[in-house]
Order: structure tokens, then sequence, then C-alpha cells
């Protein structure tokens, strides 16, 4: 399976690069085809980690007076859960169905032949960026699209997600730029997505209230 949309990647960045004559523009608009097939699964996967985020102190309070009755404590979530309608798994299943797309991409955009091509300040989108832009773009897209879906005040998932920013920034330094251009402009999707949503959520409780 991996193959196969490995292959049907390439065939579209092979031809998006004939209609734009770059491998910076093709990966682009590759990137956001990829987000808008993809787009009803990650509407629901946020949606559920929105929910998630907004019963967080309620479960918090749960946590803290069963803490010495598991059963009591887990009994009383799941209440808590089907109380407002929401599936502690339900941000997985859509995570899981796209994590064969990212690493079709992935293998795809290290291995494709840009025939050194560059794009803006990159000189070669099949070697790593040398002026260390891309990398920290990287991080720092990574670490504002996780901080968007963080709990606030749950300092364990603040710290994971300084550490991966921190770590796929790290990482950036060693794939081609390509691989880490695509990370950038799907992170920036992403953080698009979350903010819409969040605007939209927002204006509903205003409307309902």
């Amino acid at each position: 399976m991996i193959e196969k949309l490995a292959y049907i990647m390439k065939q579209a960045l092979d031809f998006l690069f004939v209609y734009t004559s770059n491998y910076g523009l093709a990966i682009i608009a590759l990137t956001v085809l990829i987000k808008l097939i993809l787009l009803p699964l990650t509407y629901k996967q946020l949606q559920s980690m929105k929910k998630m985020q907004e019963i967080a102190p309620l479960q918090k309070k749960l946590q803290e007076k069963y803490k010495n009755n598991k059963e009591k404590l887990n009994q009383e979530l799941m209440k808590l859960y089907k109380e407002h309608r929401v599936n502690p798994a339900g941000g997985c299943l859509p995570l899981l169905i796209q994590f064969p797309f990212l690493i079709a991409l992935f293998r795809l955009l290290n291995a494709y032949d840009f025939g050194k091509a560059g794009f803006l300040w990159i000189t070669d989108l099949g070697a790593p960026d040398g002026t260390y832009i891309l990398p920290v773009l990287a991080a720092a897209t990574t670490y504002i699209s996780s901080q968007m879906t963080t709990t606030t005040g749950n300092e364990s998932q603040t710290k994971m997600t300084v550490f991966m920013s921190l770590f796929i920034g790290w990482m950036s330094t060693r794939f081609p730029s390509g691989l880490t251009l695509y990370w950038v402009v799907s992170n920036l999707f992403q953080i698009g997505q979350q903010y819409l949503m969040t605007k939209t959520v927002a204006v509903v409780k205003e409307e309902s209230s």
C-alpha cells in the first residue's frame, strides 16, 4: 500500500512540475492537495482533540477525587465522556488513516531526484538546507501547531511538545530540503485549519449563548 501511494504521489509531483516548472512550487502544491484530500479526517481529529481539551478540567477533578479508586475513576470518566459525547480515541483513528500518506510522502521526497534544483534561498532541494532556515521553520511550526492542541497547564504535554519540536528541527538538518519544505508547508496548513476551527467554535458558542 505504501509503495502504491508513493508511486501515485510521484506521478502527481511530476505532473505538477510540468505545470509549475519549479520543484519547490510543485512540492507546495502537492502538500496542499494532500491536505485537502485528508481535510475531513483532519477536521474530525481536531474536533475530537478540542473536545478533550474542553473537558480536561473535569477529568482532572475526577482523577484527584478518585485517585485511590481506579475502578470508580474509570466509571466516572466513562460517564463524563458519554455526557459530553466525547470519544477518547476519536483523535487517533483519523491520524492512523493519515499515517500511510505521511510515510509514502516521506519515502518519495527522501529519495526523489530533484536534479539539484533550488527554490528561493534553497540551493538544492535534494540536500539539507545549509542555511538552517528550513530546520528552524520546521521546529517553530511544529511547536506552534502542537501548542494549539495542547491542554493548557499540562506540563508533561508542554515538555513533550518542546522536545518533539527540537527533535524535528534537528532531523531537518539531515533531511533533504524538499522533505523539510513539505513538513513546513504541511504545518502551516495545519495551523490555519486549527485557527479557523477555533474561531468557528467560538462564534457558534457566542451565537448559542
